[in-house]
């Protein structure tokens, strides 16, 4: 097992890191050991847990040993206390995720780990209980019915509660080895002991506990704790919906229903407590208190129903202070409002003991009254109101309320700042806060929500190559109509028909799994409601879309009810695997439930639609209002600068719902897949800006549906023929290769559609030696006759000219110039600087077509492919590096690591002279034409690498390739980069280097080279 020592720690990581992943551990750690808060964003599939948890471990043992069991020659009562004192004396590490699944899937990753903390799982009764009644119920009444049992002197008692004292005592050992919930469960069915409070006892002397959230947002859950709180690390796994659930735990809605029932179980609680003074003498409760609770609730229930409503659109709002003036008509202040409390907890005691929870199964709704008192009363000054909106609003109608003929209102206080939850962490003096998720983008606006400081922040690359991911804007469809999923356009019948027309192209091209996202169920079900339609009078076709749809692949929708959820899940999985179809396709909808948390990895998701922007409803009260809210409050900041605001919030959210979506695929290092955004908006510099990092250098933008059909098949079949690297397919949060069954059984399914001769390309795969080899014979072989899902929007070009093909490689090893003989070959992608993925596009491509999305912004131009330099010094690193070098000199671009590669052809001689150009004119976006080639600063950068490789030994070459990358990436400080090359360029016979090297340096930060340019100078003229 490798160990890296990272900022003076030792870190044991169980697979060879990548650089991205050494990067991020070096952040935690700097966090860590900073005791500052990080922000850190890694892709899915790039180990981000399982370097999370070593990196955090690897800290806390340089500090000091982990807590352990009994040692020889102790009492096993010594030995107890003596590991709760050391484990105070330590930071304690809570790790929290949002699902217990995904909890279930980190412990996974620790065992895989080198490290052994004593740790714990905390979970609620409804996983960890066992009682044979209590088990069986839900929700705040197994809570209570599980207090009632546990009470001292109560009648009945749980058998399995009185055993964990005694069960902790004989065996210390207990969390040395990572333990799931299913595990504490099974040791409670086997000795005895509540696996509830078995957690809860055992996290008083652990080195790191695992949570869902809310044991840390939810200020109840977190004060039950036994956590020494300062300089305790808090993790946030899978950090992207936070701020949401921050700002929902600090808001209540108060329904009527909710409080109708309120009113009668405290109308229970007067004739239970009269019932039990006249039979047994019981007056321990006194049912004036439950008589003034009632009265009091039926007063706010006028006092709400009286509320002016002018329309039920706008409702009624006033500022958060307001619910203060509500609350004081009914007497009810910081003062009573303790004693009101109190008459709650009793009546719900009450309720308990009456058997009323325990024979009906009821869920105590005064428990929720209680806890709303307790948030509005929370703070004597009542200063996080201000934070707040106090909104009542008309609501359909419950069925307790529509029996009684009356309205349905309810009471909301919303909070509009999440941070309130977060606040409370630095009050408690915690030592770091480490925020990370796949989709955390943008992060400035994820900071200012939360109101946090992250002096830390990341944006990791993906362990991937370029060749992995196709991402591409499609803004029409096979028949020219524009894709615009907004309010005025989605329900337009031609837009909603060839958004199916495109959708079966899809179907058909892509193998497996298919992955559609709607921004809403309402667009979901009214384009599945169009494309069922065969009565459409611009039909063509007998079939209906969806019919043509079903041919490809079997459908799978999305349901409403959570309830019925897994049931989809298990029948697009059974659907995968049927024979009889090249796939299933699933229709979901963005922050479903498909679209959070759920791993498509391999053939179960090769592509992702998304078609359209998942924007909230503006008319919403909660996102009018939350909008309202940040505009005012954009330029009241302590700092001085401009906040968020609501405008800006409302399209961050669309954009951060969309990159989780997209982040269903490419879940592994040796998966790929397509991401396909069918909406012109994306195509907007500023859109794309708040995509993901990792995937806006790979998104190009087409101006016709043809094209996008092209590059797609082609894409899917280059992917097929690309070996898995099974070296490091363990290195991945998936643990596993793409499935190889799943590849070979897409030979036959795509070949009616795609003339590909897929056979001969596998023979002579085979026959090759190297993956030089095979890429070669690629390139050679790359023209193969590929039927366009549209013709007719593809250009006139009809026949392909055959072509003699040279593998550029092939002339690298010969130390020749790539030449290409053929005609009217106008320009091609390729994803180094050589001409090794030759591809002959139509004879007039649209310059539209071939220019990257990215490049239409005011960008430097940059144009090499990005693809993350692999550790390897072989061709593909120097080709990276010589890139690298000659290109353009502003690298803003580079630093997000979006660079495209262009081979402009000229034609000289009957010949194609490949010249490696990388100029694009910023203005009219065309590709510019060098008058000599030689010129080209990619030829002198390549000609530099020549002699850097002359000079220098192959471990310092290895180095200054590992620099080239770091700089290209901006994964270390760009200070030290440049003092470590230049140290490797110091001497008076590689002096020349480290000069002409300057030139290959941005002009920004040439001012940062030029002190140890001259300290090389200065040692190169020192006398020996």
């Amino acid at each position: 097992m490798p160990t890296y020592k990272i900022r003076g720690v030792d870190v044991d990581f169980p697979f060879e890191a990548y650089d991205c992943q050494l990067v991020y551990m070096e952040k935690v750690i700097q966090s860590l050991q900073e005791r500052c808060n990080a922000l850190l964003e890694s892709p899915t599939g790039t180990g981000k847990t399982l370097c999370l948890l070593c990196a955090t471990l690897g800290w806390r043992k340089s500090l000091g040993s982990f807590s352990t069991g009994s040692m020889k020659g102790e009492s096993q009562d010594q030995a107890f206390s003596q590991s709760q004192s050391d484990s105070n004396k330590l930071p304690t590490i809570v790790y929290t995720s949002r699902t217990h699944s995904q909890l279930r899937q980190v412990i996974q990753e620790l065992r895989r780990s080198n490290y052994r903390p004593k740790m714990v799982v905390l979970g609620s009764r409804e996983q960890l209980c066992i009682h044979e009644e209590v088990s069986s119920l839900r929700g705040r009444a197994q809570n209570s019915a599980c207090h009632y049992l546990c009470r001292k002197g109560a009648k009945r008692r749980c058998k399995h509660y009185f055993h964990v004292a005694e069960y902790m005592k004989s065996n210390p050992y207990l969390g040395d080895d990572p333990i799931d919930i299913e595990d504490l469960v099974n040791i409670g069915r086997k000795s005895g002991p509540c696996p509830y409070y078995l957690s809860r006892e055992l996290h008083k002397s652990v080195d790191i506990i695992f949570a869902p959230y809310n044991y840390l947002i939810d200020n109840a859950y977190r004060k039950s704790l036994a956590v020494d709180w300062t300089n305790t690390v808090l993790i946030f796994d899978e950090a992207h919906n936070l701020e949401s659930l921050c700002a929902d735990a600090a808001s209540f809605d108060l329904p009527s229903h909710l409080l109708t029932a309120c009113i009668s179980e405290a109308k229970n609680c007067i004739d239970h407590s009269v019932s039990r003074r006249e039979q047994s003498n019981d007056k321990s409760r006194n049912p004036d208190n439950f008589a003034i609770l009632r009265a009091l609730l039926l007063k706010l229930e006028k006092r709400i129903m009286d509320v002016p409503i002018e329309s039920k659109e706008s409702g009624f709002t006033k500022p958060g202070p307001y619910i203060y003036e509500l609350f004081s008509d009914l007497n009810i202040t910081h003062e009573t409002a303790s004693m009101l409390i109190a008459t709650i907890e009793d009546a719900a005691v009450l309720l308990e003991e009456s058997n009323q929870l325990q024979s009906k199964g009821n869920i105590c709704r005064l428990e929720t009254m209680g806890e709303i008192l307790k948030l509005i009363f929370k703070e004597k000054n009542n200063a996080h109101a201000k934070y707040y909106r106090v909104h009542v609003r008309e609501v359909e109608a419950h069925f307790s309320d529509s029996l009684k003929g009356k309205a349905s209102r309810s009471l909301s206080w919303w909070c509009f700042k999440p941070g309130i939850a977060m606040e409370e962490f630095s009050k408690m003096g915690v030592g770091s806060i480490i925020l990370t998720s796949g989709t955390l983008s943008p992060l400035d606006s994820f900071a200012q929500e939360l109101n946090l400081k992250f002096p830390i922040r990341l944006e990791n690359p993906h362990v991937i190559s370029s060749d992995q991911l196709w991402a591409g804007v499609v803004p029409v469809g096979p028949s020219g109509c524009s894709f615009n999923s907004s309010y005025r356009n989605r329900d337009s019948l031609e837009y909603k028909q060839d958004l199916g027309n495109a959708i079966v192209n899809f179907a058909r091209i892509v193998p497996d799994g298919l992955l559609v996202f709607f921004p809403s169920y309402y667009a979901l079900e009214q384009c599945i409601a169009c494309w069922k339609d065969m009565a459409h009078p611009n039909s063509t076709d007998s079939r209906s879309i969806w019919e043509r749809i079903c041919r490809h692949k079997f459908p799978v929708v999305e349901p409403r009810q959570s309830s019925v959820f897994s049931v989809s899940i298990e029948d697009y999985m059974s659907k995968l695997k049927d024979p009889s179809s090249s796939g299933a396709v699933f229709f979901a909808v963005c922050r479903g439930k498909v679209s959070e948390g759920l791993d498509f990895a391999d053939h179960a998701g090769r592509a992702v639609v998304i078609t359209g922007l998942p924007f909230a409803t503006r008319t919403d009260p909660k996102v009018r209002l939350k909008r309202d809210y940040l505009d005012e409050h954009a330029w009241s900041q302590n700092d001085g600068n401009k906040g968020l605001t609501g405008e800006e919030w409302y399209s961050q959210q669309a954009s951060r719902a969309v990159n989780q979506a997209v982040g269903r695929v490419i879940r592994h290092r040796d998966d790929y897949g397509a991401i396909i955004f069918c909406d012109e908006r994306f195509a907007q510099s500023q859109r794309q800006s708040q995509i993901s990092l990792w995937i806006q250098p790979h998104i190009k933008c087409y101006s016709r549906f043809g094209d996008v059909i092209f590059t797609l098949t082609r894409f899917f079949r280059d992917a097929r023929t690309r070996p898995c690297n099974k070296s490091t397919v363990q290195n991945s949060e998936s643990g596993k290769c793409g499935e190889m069954r799943a590849l070979e059984s897409q030979e036959n399914r795509l070949s009616p559609h795609a003339t590909l001769k897929l056979e001969d390309q596998i023979n002579a795969m085979e026959s090759t030696s190297s993956f030089l080899e095979t890429k070669s014979w690629i390139s050679r072989n790359h023209f193969e006759e590929v039927l366009p899902a549209n013709r007719s929007s593809l250009a006139a070009n009809k026949k392909i000219q055959e072509s003699k093909w040279v593998s550029s490689e092939d002339l690298l090893h010969r130390g020749k110039s790539p030449q290409i003989s053929g005609s009217k070959i106008l320009q091609r992608y390729s994803k180094t600087i050589d001409l090794t993925d030759d591809t002959l596009l139509d004879k007039k491509p649209s310059m539209e077509t071939l220019t990257p999305c990215a490049l239409k912004r005011k960008l430097p131009s940059s144009l090499e492919n990005s693809e993350m330099l692999t550790s390897g010094s072989g061709l593909q690193s120097e080709r990276h590096v010589s890139a690298k070098l000659g290109k353009d000199k502003d690298d803003s671009w580079s630093r997000r690591n979006a660079q495209v590669g262009s081979a402009h052809m000229s034609k000289k001689d009957g010949h194609v002279q490949g010249s490696n150009l990388n100029i694009f004119d910023r203005k009219d976006k065309v590709v510019q034409q060098s008058q000599d080639p030689l010129d080209d600063e990619e030829a002198r950068g390549s000609a530099f690498l020549i002699q850097v490789r002359e000079k220098l030994n192959a471990t310092e070459y290895k180095e200054f390739v590992g620099f080239m990358k770091a700089l290209k990436s901006n994964a270390m400080k760009i200070g030290f980069v440049l003092q470590s090359i230049a140290r490797l360029f110091s001497g008076p016979e590689r002096l020349p280097l480290s000069i002409r090297f300057k030139d290959f340096i941005p002009a920004k930060y040439r001012l940062l080279y030029e002190p140890y340019l001259g300290a090389n100078d200065m040692n190169s003229s020192a006398p020996k």
